[in-house]
């Protein structure tokens, strides 16, 4: 004994809709998106129809045209650039019956505009999406994922109560992304900390500085010569990421001795609590990336009861028409002026506004002292 399914759709209503025009090939890609895909756009597209029928026959009060407007969105955040296409397909039927059934003088040209517009809207949405392989708002939560990271990286370690220290970052723009970024690793009474500036600014370097920081942060504390690997690093890459420039600071949390390594960055500057002045730093070097082989020249010292040191980016000392030498004396002058009588702590945010005020440009600023 046999037994034979039921249609799901009457024979006599197949043969009448195989006519429509253009229906047969929409249901052919339908069935090609996948189920969850397949189930949005379903969906989208029956409430996009509804909208019509409902401003015609209901009331055009409550069913106006104008929500198309976020059907369309909602397509753009979660359908597929194909699916994406039919959904768009189904909002141009709704206004053609609107249109026809309740004259075209319902649809005005500022309507027209504002669905042309989010149409657009949408289909780049869409397509931005695809390129990334995500869905909804999930590249943006990536983004602020990698933003946190980022920040938690630039972090100082704990450090022991007779020691202190202070990080500052300001982007350009008031942007959470910068070229400017600070990477640090304590292991045992060893501590190291690396400022690093990438070349551009805001967001436009900020792409090439969560790689860098990922890169240089596993690199601190794992290898001898730290800026040596970066720069090995740096050369062995195709594509052009630019200037990048660095100093690194390994400190020795129960003797003070440090070893400063600059690779084309600004001097790092110590403060001598014997003297009551400022020092600048006299290690140099190349510019990461652009010689296979990097060549230091280290300075060394010890901090003692009261003294510190300060490690930043070109963004506090560079302004456009002003010498570099003239910003590094301003800074030296704020650091006299700020943190000796209000604190390291508290000072250090004030020299970063007031170094930056008057001009945009990523800045980092790390400061090391012992109480």
């Amino acid at each position: 004994m046999s037994s034979r399914r039921t249609p799901l759709i009457p024979p006599r209503l197949r043969a009448l809709l195989v006519r429509v025009p253009l229906l047969v090939p929409l249901v052919r890609l339908v069935r090609k998106s996948s189920s969850k895909d397949r189930h949005r756009l379903i969906i989208l597209v029956v409430a996009t129809l509804l909208v019509g029928v409902l401003d015609i026959q209901v009331s055009d009060h409550w069913f106006s045209p104008a929500l198309l407007v976020p059907l369309m969105l909602i397509g753009g955040l979660q359908l597929r650039l194909r699916s994406l296409a039919i959904l768009l397909c189904a909002v141009v039927a709704s206004l053609l019956y609107m249109a026809v059934a309740g004259g075209v003088m319902r649809l005005g040209p500022g309507l027209i505009i504002t669905v042309a517009f989010t149409a657009a809207l949408a289909w780049i949405m869409a397509r931005t999406r695809a390129k990334l392989g995500v869905q909804g708002l999930r590249g943006d939560a990536m983004l602020l994922e990698l933003r946190d990271r980022l920040k938690r990286q630039s972090e100082l370690p704990h450090l022991p109560k007779h020691w202190g220290g202070k990080v500052v970052l300001k982007q350009a723009g008031g942007s959470s992304f910068g070229g400017d970024f600070v990477v640090s690793v304590r292991q045992g009474d060893r501590v190291e900390i690396a400022v690093v500036d990438v070349s551009g600014k805001g967001v436009d370097a900020g792409t090439r500085a969560l790689m860098l920081s990922g890169t240089f942060g596993g690199l601190l504390g794992s290898v001898d010569d730290f800026l040596h690997a970066c720069n090995s690093y740096l050369h062995r890459q195709r594509g052009d990421e630019g200037f990048v420039t660095a100093a690194h600071l390994s400190l020795d949390l129960s003797t003070g001795e440090y070893v400063i390594t600059s690779a084309g960055h600004p001097p790092v500057v110590k403060f001598d609590a014997g003297t009551g002045t400022w020092h600048v730093a006299t290690a140099k070097g190349v510019v990461l990336g652009v010689v296979p082989d990097l060549h230091c020249e280290p300075d060394t010292g010890v901090l003692r009861k009261g003294d510190a040191l300060m490690l930043y980016t070109d963004g506090l000392i560079e302004q456009p028409g002003r010498d570099i030498d003239a910003g590094l004396d301003r800074l030296l002058g704020e650091a006299e002026r700020r943190l000796l009588p209000t604190g390291y702590r508290e000072g250090a945010r004030q020299i970063v506004n007031s170094m930056s005020a008057g001009h945009n440009d990523d800045c980092a600023l790390v400061l090391i002292w012992r109480p």
